[in-house]
């Protein structure tokens, strides 16, 4: 899926501060869009509500390194 489906991208407040780890977010989809800002026309990785809910809360809980 490429990102351009997708609209209401925004910024992760998690990602990096010198824009070279930048994860973008598009809400209000029945799934969680996910790309890289760097590739904003490239594709997009698309989660379940509960597969992104698991991901992040391991990267939160530290049994993924972010």
């Amino acid at each position: 899926m490429t990102s351009s489906e997708h609209t209401g991208w925004f910024k992760s407040s998690y990602s990096g501060g010198s824009q070279a780890e930048c994860l973008e977010v598009a809400p209000g989809h029945p799934h969680v869009p996910v790309r890289d800002s760097k590739a904003a026309h490239g594709p997009a990785l698309v989660f379940s509500r509960s597969g992104w809910a698991a991901f992040v809360g391991a990267v939160k809980d530290g049994h993924i390194e972010g």
